[in-house]
């Protein structure tokens, strides 16, 4: 079965990716979302030349060999346009298999604990303490991430004090029985960060994320070695020899990879492979509503070191506009704070075509 056509639907923020082989079997994927319609075109210059007329099922294949044959570009956009072919790739071989992508992984379907990813900064504590119990009370969540610090802040708050009274607010407002994690999305020095993280430890908190600058792995490593908390982070690294590094380093205590932002399964479970073999869990990041969160509800149910949850967005479309009406039937029911990964054959979701529609359009074909 060889690779026919590669074809992009895509706006500024979104962009399936349909596979269809020679022999009229297809596939759906989507590359990391944010300037998407750059990606796409990345797609078409720098993947499908060397994924035309090639195995459908040879997937880990052409992972290997897009990175070789496109050396001088070995950063995040490629990773993301490869994610979108890998990602059509393996929803094509489960529907001819007919099974889902998590067991062609070598896992099962099955139930998924979640947490409520809040992805706001510009709110106050108390009404970000209000508007999580309201989405306990609806969905059952029992784990919450909330923000702290400035993102890329420079040791500065969102506003002065804002971590100082959040951190206690949120503990207050809920039971020891709910998790509570933070992300400073790569805010603090060291010296900073681990002070946060002591305060952090005193008032019940469980996950810190990305502390410090996360391209500086000996300034978020010094924080990991001076902190009982779970020091985590990754999800921006697309390089496998970057994290090779971090894991053998032991940078962080819970890994965080992003499956479209990596570059696809493959590459995220050889990821997961290395965290394992070092002892180290996988909490990857899926912080939208988008194909990323489906992709690693099947990642968790296919790899021995899941971590505790996946990460689940809570954002509604004032916030996120964008990542609303992409499906026929949403994925991503919340009961009793789990989703559901199905035994329906891929990922088991169909694109909206009226959003397919009103997308720009572009297609790369085989020339036998």
């Amino acid at each position: 079965m060889k690779i026919q056509s590669i074809e992009t639907f895509t706006n500024e923020f979104v962009c399936f990716v349909r596979v269809t082989s020679d022999s009229g079997a297809t596939g759906w994927g989507q590359v990391a979302p944010y300037y998407a319609d750059i990606t796409a075109e990345v797609v078409h210059r720098q993947v499908a030349p060397y994924a035309l007329g090639e195995d459908a099922f040879a997937i880990e294949h052409l992972m290997d060999i897009i990175p070789d044959r496109e050396h001088k570009f070995p950063g995040s956009y490629l990773r993301r346009a490869m994610g979108g072919l890998d990602t059509a790739l393996y929803d094509l071989r489960g529907k001819a298999e007919g099974k889902p992508v998590c067991e062609l992984l070598g896992g099962t379907p099955g139930k998924v604990r979640a947490y409520g990813s809040s992805m706001k900064r510009d709110i106050t504590p108390k009404d970000e303490a209000d508007r999580l119990k309201r989405q306990q009370d609806r969905f059952g969540f029992d784990a919450f991430k909330f923000r702290i610090g400035a993102e890329c802040g420079r040791d500065q708050d969102e506003w002065p004090g804002r971590t100082e009274e959040i951190v206690p607010t949120m503990r207050k407002a809920f039971n020891d029985a709910t998790a509570l994690l933070v992300d400073a999305n790569s805010c603090y020095s060291p010296k900073k960060a681990i002070e946060v993280g002591r305060f952090l430890q005193d008032n019940g908190i469980s996950h810190y994320e990305e502390p410090c600058p996360y391209w500086h792995y000996d300034q978020t490593k010094q924080v990991t070695d001076a902190l009982e908390i779970d020091v985590t982070g990754g999800e921006q690294d697309c390089s496998l020899v970057d994290w090779k590094r971090m894991i053998d380093e032991r940078v962080v205590d819970v890994i965080q990879p992003d499956v479209c932002y990596l570059g696809g399964m493959v590459r995220t479970m050889k990821v997961a492979r290395m965290a394992h073999e070092a002892g180290l869990p996988c909490t990857p990041h899926a912080a939208n509503l988008s194909l990323v969160t489906l992709f690693t509800m099947h990642l968790l149910r296919a790899i021995p070191n899941a971590g505790k949850y996946l990460e689940f967005s809570i954002e509604e479309e004032d916030y996120y506009p964008w990542q609303y009406d992409l499906y026929v039937k949403s994925p991503y029911a919340i009961t009793d704070g789990h989703v559901l990964v199905t035994d329906a054959p891929g990922w088991g979701v169909e694109i909206n075509p009226e959003w397919l529609a009103k997308s720009t359009y572009k297609i790369s074909s085989w020339e036998r």
